[in-house]
């Protein structure tokens, strides 16, 4: 759909995201049980989704805190989980529009499936399809994270309930797609042949953060 009509291209970019946002509701309500178990305050929870607004990166700060870990391993974590953002953003850089807030404002709707949304077959990215998917995806994850804390005070043990595995059966899904190539079965090697290893020895945090460096590694080699 053409930008041409501004109410209409954001709309169409809400509707495709609308069942994607369904879901990350759900992570987004299993990260506002987990988190309180893991020591943050509900405030401090709400916080973090409202302004963070990555789920990988969310629950492996949270996973690592609540095993004990410091809080640089922490967010040593979660930068590495984020950093392909940095290309994505370079990628839709151009698109945004406006001055510094606006494209500010714009840029914290940029999340995996919005980009893939905005760019759709053409790969050129339609800001306001980026803004209605972002959106759906932002309110989606905020609103699960709410109820979540909400419904976290009736949890005794969210472990009964299997919500402590919400964290590594996030990554397996984003990894499923990745082991089609020789890359991505490289990384994803080397991630758990180190985490494997130093997840007896090494304190709370290390394992993750040399796991996703030798991934790196891992992918980048010829």
């Amino acid at each position: 759909m053409s930008d041409a009509d501004p109410s209409d291209a954001v709309l169409a970019g809400a509707r495709a995201a609308a069942p994607i946002a369904l879901v990350v509701a759900v992570f987004g309500a299993s990260f506002g049980v987990l988190a309180p178990a893991a020591g943050f305050s509900p405030a401090a929870a709400l916080v973090m989704s409202a302004t963070t607004f990555a789920g990988s990166a969310q629950f492996a700060a949270v996973s690592v805190l609540a095993e004990g870990g410091s809080l640089a391993a922490a967010v040593a974590a979660a930068l590495l989980l984020n950093a392909r953002y940095g290309p994505i953003g370079l990628s839709a850089a151009p698109a945004l529009r406006g001055g510094p807030a606006r494209r500010f404002f714009a840029a914290q709707l940029l999340v995996d499936e919005s980009w893939a949304i905005a760019a759709g077959p053409s790969g050129r990215i339609a800001p306001r399809r980026l803004l209605g998917a972002g959106g759906a995806l932002y309110l989606g994850w905020v609103a699960g994270t709410a109820a979540g804390l909400a419904a976290g005070t009736a949890v005794a043990s969210p472990a009964a309930l299997g919500l402590d595995a919400a964290f590594p059966a996030l990554f397996l899904g984003l990894l499923a797609p990745l082991l089609r190539s020789p890359a991505g079965r490289r990384a994803a090697a080397a991630g758990a042949v180190i985490g494997l290893a130093l997840t007896p020895v090494a304190p709370p945090g290390v394992p993750i953060i040399a796991a996703a460096l030798g991934a790196f590694a891992g992918a980048a080699r010829s």
